[in-house]
């Protein structure tokens, strides 16, 4: 299965339209089987954004396109738009033996990110019933601290707890977004990816705009990072760490 994984679009006053259009196509090249897309996809959660953003994400040719919201989207009474542009912000997508679940991690006016008990107990209800499935997990706030994004802040509140089902329910992968910064956490045999902004100049640490494109085989994941018009390389710390250098 390939997956791609974008986030932090940002359409508002801040977003790169050019930046979009070039990922829309290069991503609509590699023909893939599921695009997820972890939040933010507003700046400020206004219609007139929202409008902006499923315009943009239609241009995507995927069968399966899982959409999350993020904190910007929950700006100004954005929660209540979301759904009407993209339905439910928590959802289920079986494909084939591979199950991706996205999270709501945003709440009203808030920057940081919850989980909470009512979802928790969903998530875990859906996660029991996946069999031996390949399972992915996706939400918009991080998990972990992402290097050279500044003092940690606007974590996922219940962080622990969700770690804990993780690892319990055996889940293979976690996407994540927010920190507008490129990265990938080992723990075990759960493997975090966190992807860069693809459309807005709010970068931290990593100063291009980015994707990354996901290879499943079985259980083996492998990951690599896109510039936006640029190069690609592989989702590791010393290949981040060599392309961030480049501007």
């Amino acid at each position: 299965m390939l997956l791609v994984h974008m986030s932090d679009l940002h359409c508002g006053p801040k977003f790169k339209e050019d930046a979009l259009l070039e990922a829309v196509d290069e991503i609509n090249s590699l023909y893939p089987d599921v695009v997820v897309v972890t939040g933010d996809l507003t700046e400020d959660g206004l219609i007139n954004e929202f409008r902006e953003a499923k315009r943009y994400l239609s241009l995507i040719k995927c069968k399966h396109l899982i959409v999350g919201s993020g904190n910007h989207d929950a700006r100004t009474t954005g929660y209540l738009l979301f759904p009407k542009f993209f339905g439910n912000p928590s959802s289920f997508t079986r494909i084939d033996n591979v199950a991706v679940m996205m999270l709501n991690s945003s709440r009203p006016d808030r920057d940081d990110g919850e989980i909470g008990y009512n979802q928790g107990l969903w998530m875990k209800s859906q996660l029991e019933n996946c069999g031996e499935a390949f399972k992915i997990v996706a939400l918009h706030h991080h998990l972990i601290p992402v290097p050279d994004t500044g003092m940690e802040r606007n974590i996922v509140s219940d962080a622990g707890d969700l770690l804990w089902t993780l690892t319990r329910y055996g889940v293979n992968l976690v996407l994540c977004g927010h920190r507008h910064r490129p990265w990938t956490w080992v723990l075990g045999n759960l493997t975090v990816i966190h992807a860069g902004t693809v459309s807005t100049d709010r970068l931290r640490g990593f100063y291009q705009n980015t994707y990354n494109i996901i290879q499943i085989e079985g259980r083996k994941i492998s990951a690599s990072l896109k510039v936006v018009g640029g190069r690609e390389c592989t989702l590791d710390q010393s290949s981040i760490e060599a392309v961030s250098s480049i501007i």
